[in-house]
Order: C-alpha cells, then structure tokens, then sequence
C-alpha cells in the first residue's frame, strides 16, 4: 500500500494543515493584535490559545486513531455524539465558515495587490472583485482537475510561504528592543483598550482565526495513506504553525510600540519589516503574503468541497452534492461552494465588509463545530467507549477533552452576543437541506429534541434579521 494511487502522504497532509493554517491571518497579526490588547494580555492570550488549542490537536488525533471508521472529521464526530442535525449543522457551519474566510481571503490578496496596484483599493473595489472573480474560477477549474495534483501544488506554496515568515522572524529577533517591548505591558497608555481581561477576550477571535485549519488533515482521513498520519499531521503542523505565530506577533511587539502597530495597514507584517531594513521588506512580505494566500485559497476551496462530500455520502446532505467527476472530485459540492464565494464578492462591493468582519463571522460559524469534536472526546473517555484495554490513556483523554470542551465553551463567550446571533442567521436556512436529505432516506426530519433546537436556532436568526434592519446589528 505504500504508493496507493490517489491516497495522500504524511507530507501532503501536513502541508494540508500548515497550509490552511497559514493563509493570510498570520501577514495581519501584529496590527489584529495590537487593536484589541496590550503585551501584557497578548502574551496571556497566546497562553490560553496554545493550551486551548494544543488539546484540540489532541482532540482530532485522538478521535482519528479511535474512531477510525468515521471520516469527514469534525462533521463525523458531531453526528456520531450527538445525532444527525447536530452532524448536518457541523457539516454546514464548518462549509460556511470555510467559503466565507474564502471570501476575507480575496479581499485581503486584492489589497495585498493594491500596495503595487492602486486600482485595488482595499480589496473591494470592481477591479479588485473582477480580478477576485477570475482567479476564483481559475482555481476551481484547477482543483476539478483532481485532489492529488492539487493537493501537490498546496505542498509547493506551502513551502514558498514559509521562507520569508522564517527571514521576518530572524531579522526582528537582531532588530528586537527589549525598552520598547516592556513600555508600556498592560497598555495603561491606551485605556480605550479596557481591561486586561477584557483585552484578552477581544483578541481570543484572532488566535482561532489564525489556528482554523488544524482540522484540515482529519477531513481528508478517507483519503490518507495511512490512517495514523492524519494524527500525526495535525500535531505536526500546530506546532509548527504555533512556533510561527508567537514569533511574528512578540517580535513585532518589540520593533513597534502597540499603538503604531495598531494604526497600520494590512498586511501590517509588511510594514514592520519596511520599518527595520526598508523598502525591499514590504515587497518580500507582499510577495509572500500572495503566494501564502494563492496556496491558502487552494486548501480551502479542497476542504470546503471535501466536507459537503463527506456528508452526503452518508445521507446528511441531500444526494446530489456526493457527484463525483472522473478524477473523483466532488465536482457538484465544488459548484456550490464557490458560486457562495462569487455572490459574495459581490456583495462586498455595495457593503463595507473589510476583512477583519468577514473573518469574525467566518470564525464564529466554526466555533460550534469545535464544540461537538471536544465533548464528543470528552463523552468517549466519559462512557469509557473503545477504552476497554487502556484505562491510563482514558484518564489522560478525560483531563484532555475536558480542558479542549471548556475552551470551546470560553471561544462562544469571548466571541459575544452579536456573532452567535448572525452565525444563527446562516445556520436556519441549512434545515431545507437537511430536510431534502431525510426525505431522500424516507426519515422524519427531526427527533423531539432537534425540534427545541431548532426553533432556539430560527428565534436567534429572527432576531438577528431584526438587528440588521433596525441597524443594532451590523455586518
């Protein structure tokens, strides 16, 4: 089996997770930081995240190896634990959540361009939404193609990335100043910014933005190689994934006061290079900003096709989206996917959506989807489920579920009132779907209990709907 056609290496899966890890996120962190919190609460905040997050890893490494028979990750495991309208919400959170950072994506690359190019703007203006538009149908006629050569191309621009995110963290660790690190630790100066507490929370919608992804190789498990290395591949890319993040972040914090880093402009990576060796740094930022976010787009439009897929092929979602084409490509999956990603293109044309909004809607849609794979873990070492013969790994995977479940349950919190209400606002209409794929199997739609939570969930929309209108809620 070691040169299985079709089926992906442990490199190609962790270039998988790196890759969607590292999309653009990461070039706009030191100006996304420094607007919400102060040194002393970004290095609290990362400390929060890494634990959070590192048990999350754990949590889809975890399920991987016990649960070996459900594929499609985090949408396999919401069904499994929780019943079908929790796995279809997953399914459908997750797909939103993905085409909608596909959205923030084009955005950022066109104002990205506009830095050589005014005629982009910031991202949204015509000739940057023709221009999105384009290459947003020349990567789908790509990935149709087939997910192996495109998963090949993701490998190469993820390697392309790296480059100069590793050259940014050596020359800022020369030019770091240690006085302008500790000015001012807990933003005194700035007290606009709140308290320490409330600095943390605000900037907690970031840290998941930049780590959204690590989900990435328990997706594509049906199409692994070996089973054990999609495991393997999540551990691998989050930390190297986290090793790159603490660096731009805390480096930038000592080249640049917090309040010069929060006026900049994305991608503010580029400027905080300019600022220690001059022009030719922005230029390496920017060009490596747009091979990052070429290659972020490609593993992004592959997850968002792959996920649908996953859960129509058992009977999740209605049957049409589980056509495959003749290189075994969910090419129906695809169609929609990236017709989503065009209509809103459009839209950002005639609302001033920047991409820092997009992706904190983009973020809050994943938020649930988390949720379910932590308590799912928590619930197997729980009932004690497939940990017959290995009592001390069930007690180490209950202290570990755990710890993922209640940071899941923090990441709702931290992300407020406003995005769980919008995010009910694009769960509500996902029922017509659900509702096609049971009339398919000839099921009842709902159970009692998916009633309740339903209508909890068309109540949110309303009120959101309402929010929108009356203008208590904006975009």
């Amino acid at each position: 089996m070691s040169d299985s056609p079709g089926k992906l290496k442990l490199g190609a899966l962790v270039a998988l997770v790196v890759g969607s890890m590292i999309g653009g996120g990461i070039f706009s962190l030191p100006q996304n930081m420094a607007a919400s919190a102060g040194v002393g609460a970004v290095l609290i905040g990362w400390a929060i995240t890494a634990v959070g997050m590192l048990t999350l890893a754990f949590v889809f490494q975890t399920l991987a190896n016990r649960k070996p028979d459900l594929d499609g990750g985090v949408y396999a495991y919401a069904k499994a634990g929780f019943g079908d309208y929790m796995g279809f919400s997953s399914a459908w959170g997750y797909w939103i959540s993905a085409w909608l950072g596909n959205v923030g994506y084009f955005v950022l690359l066109f104002s990205t361009l506009g830095y050589f190019f005014p005629v982009f703007g910031e991202g949204n203006t015509p000739a940057a939404v023709i221009g999105a538009s384009v290459l947003l149908w020349a990567v789908h006629f790509l990935v149709l193609r087939g997910i192996k050569e495109a998963a090949f191309i993701n490998l190469v621009t993820t390697v392309a990335k790296v480059v100069p995110l590793a050259l940014f963290a050596l020359i800022c660790l020369f030019a770091f100043k240690l006085d302008i690190f500790t000015a001012d630790i807990w933003a005194l100066g700035t007290p606009e910014l709140g308290s320490v507490m409330n600095q943390v929370r605000n900037m907690m919608l970031v840290t998941v933005w930049v780590f959204i992804g690590i989900e990435g190789a328990s997706i594509f498990s049906s199409r692994a190689e070996k089973r054990s290395d999609v495991g393997k591949a999540t551990v691998i890319g989050f930390v190297t994934v986290l090793l790159f993040l603490v660096l731009v972040n805390v480096l930038s914090l000592g080249i640049m006061t917090q309040p010069e880093l929060a006026k900049l402009q994305n991608p503010s990576m580029a400027a905080v290079l300019e600022h220690v060796v001059g022009h030719w740094g922005a230029v390496l930022i920017s060009v490596g900003l747009i091979i990052s976010l070429l290659g972020a787009l490609l593993s992004w439009v592959l997850l968002c096709a792959e996920i649908m897929f996953a859960a129509a092929k058992d009977h999740t979602m209605p049957e049409f989206l589980r056509r495959e084409n003749a290189n075994h490509v969910p090419a129906n999956a695809l169609w929609l996917t990236n017709a989503m990603v065009q209509v809103f293109l459009v839209i950002t044309l005639f609302s001033n959506s920047t991409y820092l909004s997009l992706i904190y809607l983009a973020t809050s849609m994943i938020l649930v989807p988390y949720l379910w794979s932590a308590a799912y873990a928590f619930l197997l070492a729980w009932r004690s489920e497939t940990y017959e013969q290995a009592l001390a790994e069930r007690k180490k995977d209950l202290i570990i579920g755990g710890i993922a479940l209640l940071y899941a349950i923090w990441l709702l919190y931290a992300g407020g009132v406003k995005y769980l209400l919008l995010s009910a606002l694009l769960y509500a209409p996902g029922a017509i779907l659900f509702a096609k794929a049971k009339r398919e199997v000839g099921q009842p739609i709902f159970t009692n209990v998916e009633k309740l939570i339903f209508a909890a969930v068309v109540v949110g929309a309303l009120v959101a709907a309402f929010g929108l209108y009356d203008g208590f809620l904006t975009l």
